[in-house]
């Protein structure tokens, strides 16, 4: 199922782009859901990683399309904006929240099934990446797991350590070792548990991931280095 979210102030507009995607959904034998909003805070703020597809409205009362798209980047950055706009300057500023496409009010059918499609594409090209996502500081962020280089203990806390950048979350080590289970992660001792595609050696009882070097416990040792050998032969690295 592919996931929509519609943000239009405009109950006309609203009411035409549901019947759009419906009507796209028929012709190309897709299942999706709908969920509409009538201003850019309302699907901004508190927001949750639960679309695929997002078309948004520029002009809105409370909250403009593209602010609204730039407080959804900073937790989200795999959701497709769509924007829905009779302002074609904007295509510019686009950009800077990685806008897929544009579309121009007044909308009409073909345009319209031409960018879903494109939307569609790219997120059926990613159906099999994994996701998680965590509660941090600046809100929820969704994480793929494959970016994940590894996770230790800070405080009382857990630091994720991404491609993308750090992420501290107050998940217990337990949970989060639950969750990434199955997903070629080890647990080198309590406070570390690292993505085995990032480790770039051992020496000792240490274990090194780029310019990180992390400390393996002596009960561990044996175990991780079978774990290293049965990922290489299972990925053939």
């Amino acid at each position: 199922m592919i996931r929509f979210a519609i943000v239009e102030d405009d109950a006309g507009y609203r009411r035409q782009l549901r019947e759009f995607l419906r009507q796209y959904a028929k012709e190309q034998h897709r299942e999706i859901s709908i969920q509409t909003f009538t201003d850019g805070d309302e699907i901004a703020e508190r927001y949750k990683a639960a679309w695929d597809i997002i078309l948004m409205d520029i002009e809105m009362r409370f909250l403009d399309g593209m602010s609204a798209a730039e407080k959804i980047r900073e937790v989200d950055h795999e959701v497709i904006i769509i924007f829905i706009t009779n302002m074609p300057q904007y295509a510019i500023k686009g950009y800077k929240v990685q806008a897929l496409d544009y579309i121009l009010k007044p909308v009409s059918y073909f345009p319209f099934s031409q960018s879903i499609g494109r939307a569609v594409e790219q997120v059926d090209a990613r159906a099999e990446r994994k996701f998680i996502t965590i509660n941090h500081k600046s809100g929820r962020r969704k994480i793929d797991i494959a970016r994940i280089r590894y996770i230790d203990v800070l405080d009382h806390d857990l630091c994720y350590h991404t491609l993308d950048g750090d992420f501290v979350t107050k998940t217990p080590m337990k949970e989060a070792a639950a969750v990434l289970e199955g997903e070629h992660f080890f647990q080198c001792n309590k406070g570390y548990l690292v993505n085995l595609a990032f480790v770039d050696g051992m020496q000792g009882y240490d274990v090194m991931i780029g310019a990180d070097v992390l400390q393996v416990s002596r009960s561990r040792k044996k175990a991780l280095m079978d774990a290293m050998n049965d990922y290489l032969a299972e990925t053939g690295k």
